[in-house]
């Protein structure tokens, strides 16, 4: 078993001891570990990156049940197909068509708005291509939520989910999305 970042009683959980048990096996069989801190706030916005690979997807779930989060997360809609649709809904996942704009961040935020709690995560680059780009919605979202943006990385090098820092969209997004990119640059993917 790993260790793992404490989190505090305002962060949505799950409530289950065999997914942490089961996460925790996992993320140390794979040689991964957790650090950073999650902060004690009831929402949040967490941006992951990068998002290189499938195997992104694993190490993630691993990580949520480690950590005993419940998170709801934006995944393209050709992942929620039979026979594995349910799974992925019962993971919190909410398909998205990325082909046109379909109003996801009004209904994203409304969705933050209607909960007590709630964290979203999110992978600003949106897709595995070489030389994504990372786009703004999340910020979008996080601002129009009035929520925090808690950045997550996804560092192969080493190894590590990291969590931290936590900050406020302020009124640039550019400015804001120029940090983000900044902060990430240096963090390995599986690919690239």
């Amino acid at each position: 078993m790993i260790a793992v970042p404490r989190v505090g009683a305002s962060v949505p959980q799950r409530g289950s001891a065999a997914l942490r048990a089961i996460g925790r096996a996992l993320l140390g069989a794979m040689g991964w570990r957790i650090e950073g801190e999650i902060p004690d706030v009831p929402k949040f916005v967490a941006a992951v990156a990068p998002h290189t690979s499938n195997w992104d997807f694993v190490v993630g779930v691993a990580a949520m049940f480690a950590l005993d989060l419940k998170i709801t997360f934006i995944g393209k809609h050709t992942l929620f197909r039979w026979p594995i649709a349910g799974f992925m809904r019962w993971l919190g996942g909410v398909p998205v068509d990325r082909s046109a704009s379909h109003g996801v961040v009004r209904d994203t935020v409304g969705a933050i708005d209607g909960a007590a709690r709630s964290v979203v995560a999110i992978a600003p680059q949106g897709t595995r291509t070489r030389g994504a780009r990372f786009r703004s919605g999340f910020l979008h979202i996080a601002k129009g939520a009035r929520v925090p943006v808690v950045l997550a990385t996804l560092d192969y090098a080493a190894r590590c989910v990291r969590f931290g820092p936590m900050f406020e969209p302020g009124d640039d997004v550019d400015d804001d999305l120029r940090r983000v990119v900044e902060f990430f640059a240096e963090v390995k993917g599986k690919r690239f």
